[in-house]
Formats: C-alpha cells, sequence, structure tokens
C-alpha cells in the first residue's frame, strides 16, 4: 500500500497522480472532443505530447474574453486550473494513462490580452501550480507564456503540455480508451 502524498505534492511518497486527486477531491471533467482535424495526444518516446486545451466545461467554454478587458487574474487562474484538468482527462483516457505519467515536462499557455496586460504569470500560475500538487514540485517543469490577439472560439487562453511517461509503459503505441 502506498503512502499518500504530502500536501506539498512531493510524489518522493510514491502516491499514484489518481489518488493525489481522490486526496484533494478532485474529479475530473469528461476528456473534451477534438475541434478539428488532430488527435488530443501523441506519445513519442518517453513523452506524451498534448494538443491545446481550453477551459472547456461539459463541451463548451466556461470562461470568453479577453485578459486586460473582460477577464481578471483571478478568473484567469480558475480558466488556467480548469483547462489543465481537461488535460489531465485526455492524459487519464490515453494509453498510457495518467498513473504511468512520471510528471510534466513543459506547459505553454497562450492568453488572448490587451496590447498593457503584465500578469501572463500569476494566471499560468493556476495550471502550474495544479500540476506540482498532482506529480510534485520536484523536479517541475518548464513554461513559455505568450499573449496574442485572438483564440479558438474566443477562449481567454489555452494550454499546452507535454508529459514524461515512466520508462515501463513506453511499449505499446498510443490509443485512446473509449
Amino acid at each position: 500500500m502506498e503512502a499518500p502524498m504530502p500536501a506539498s505534492g512531493d510524489r518522493s511518497s510514491g502516491s499514484l497522480p489518481s489518488a493525489r486527486l481522490r486526496e484533494l477531491g478532485i474529479e475530473l471533467p469528461d476528456a473534451p472532443a477534438p475541434l478539428g482535424a488532430y488527435v488530443p495526444a501523441v506519445e513519442a518516446g518517453p513523452f506524451l505530447f498534448l494538443s491545446g486545451m481550453l477551459p472547456l466545461a461539459h463541451g463548451k467554454l466556461a470562461f470568453t474574453g479577453r485578459f486586460g478587458a473582460d477577464i481578471n487574474v483571478a478568473l484567469g487562474r480558475d480558466a488556467a486550473r480548469l483547462a489543465a484538468l481537461n488535460a489531465l482527462s485526455v492524459v487519464s483516457h490515453s494509453r498510457p494513462g495518467l498513473d504511468r505519467v512520471a510528471g510534466v515536462v513543459r506547459l505553454g499557455i497562450a492568453m488572448a490580452t490587451t496590447v498593457d496586460f503584465v500578469h501572463h504569470a500569476a494566471v499560468a500560475d493556476g495550471a502550474s501550480e495544479l500540476f506540482a500538487q498532482i506529480f510534485g514540485k520536484d523536479p517541475g517543469h518548464t513554461r513559455l507564456i505568450a499573449g496574442v490577439q485572438s483564440l479558438n472560439l474566443g477562449s481567454p487562453l489555452a494550454i499546452e503540455a507535454i508529459f514524461r511517461i515512466e520508462e515501463s509503459v513506453r511499449e505499446a503505441p498510443l490509443q485512446m480508451n473509449p
């Protein structure tokens, strides 16, 4: 039996990501369907690359607008967290599955902003902090944030992530579970 992960998100205790979600009282949303001609995730070597995730709830945008005009930092953090939960749901429904992911390697976030908005990092922390709670803070992940003119469907942000897969599960091709 595995020991629970400390509240700090340190994975050294061996707690699985699915157990961390349960401990935190987090239920993953349904995995969002692709909005175009692409797949939600692709496995390549020791990595799982995710397509851009929007802050969707029940197939619809939960947030719309631009940072600096319609969306403030607090709402933005919630939107980033929801997009990160959607990413975790996609990982959970794909091979290798959530419990075979060792952590996040890179997080990219595009935000629809006004020219004078400068609090990108505070918004992005909504996703980064969730990933740290699930996978631990060590070694952490790299991150790139960019302000853009517009995003798909009027979304205020989109995240993309690269996850590191544990060695023992890199043997079969990626397949989405039904």
